[in-house]
């Protein structure tokens, strides 16, 4: 009886050891397979968050942005959602990015001014290729060979007559840039600033403030370049045409 009874412990404690290790080693499997279906989400947020795809390039743009700056991908959606006449609007997005960052301004303030002044282009003086309402006055009107030359000037009289010495959000900006304005300037501004940033139109009128223009300043890589463009101008009508060296009083 006792060699019976020693048997059966035996065999209930051999059978207890054998189902424990079966246990262990599945909650392993199971923890490391969660592991990774957990680190696969967390990847695919990190993409959607940026706008990056699993090759390291950010949706919608080929070239010239890194994977960790999606400011091009949101001044893209923003030409496609208000329809810009600026096509295609992935390299126009890239353009504009890297002029913001050559002349070490918001990202946000050119296609903000340019929606503001000129729907995105859609309403412009003929031929001149003008979208933020640079020089136009009864003298004249500024006129510009393409989008990225009025753009560039824009950036430039932006960075040294109005940042440079202290005006950094847009109604400081408005009150020099178009003093006959009620505020319904700066705040149409905000607005196209906030739906940026938030990648929403009705984030854009819920969200906009005073924005700080230095706030994104620097915030990503200044070596993005450019991309080079091939874009044949529309002869200008006779008008006034911005030089280089053009110094323009807004």
């Amino acid at each position: 009886m006792k060699q019976f009874l020693f048997a059966l412990a035996w065999l209930l404690l051999s059978s207890g050891i054998i189902f424990t290790t079966i246990a262990s080693h599945q909650y392993i499997l199971y923890s490391n397979r969660n592991s990774e279906i957990f680190q696969s989400l967390e990847d695919q947020s990190l993409l959607i968050a940026t706008g990056a795809t699993q090759e390291g390039e950010v949706a919608g743009v080929s070239t010239g942005v890194e994977t960790k700056d999606a400011r091009a991908l949101l001044v893209t959606n923003f030409l496609k959602r208000h329809n810009s006449p600026m096509e295609p609007h992935e390299q126009y997005g890239q353009m504009l990015v890297a002029i913001a960052d050559q002349h070490e301004i918001d990202f946000r303030l050119l296609p903000a001014i340019a929606m503001q002044e000129s729907n995105l282009c859609k309403v412009i003086p003929e031929g001149t290729y003008n979208c933020l309402g640079l020089g136009i006055h009864a003298k004249g009107t500024w006129g510009f060979n393409s989008y990225q030359e009025n753009f560039t000037a824009a950036a430039k009289i932006l960075k040294k007559n109005y940042i440079d010495i202290g005006l950094t959000t847009p109604e400081q900006i408005m009150r020099k840039y178009t003093p006959g304005s009620n505020g319904s300037w700066a705040s149409s501004v905000n607005q196209w600033m906030a739906e940026m940033r938030y990648d929403d139109r009705q984030s854009g009128r819920d969200m906009k403030m005073n924005a700080d223009l230095t706030e994104f300043v620097g915030s990503s890589d200044s070596s993005v370049q450019a991309p080079l463009m091939t874009i044949t101008p529309r002869a200008l009508p006779p008008q006034k045409t911005a030089s280089p060296s053009a110094e323009i009083i807004n």
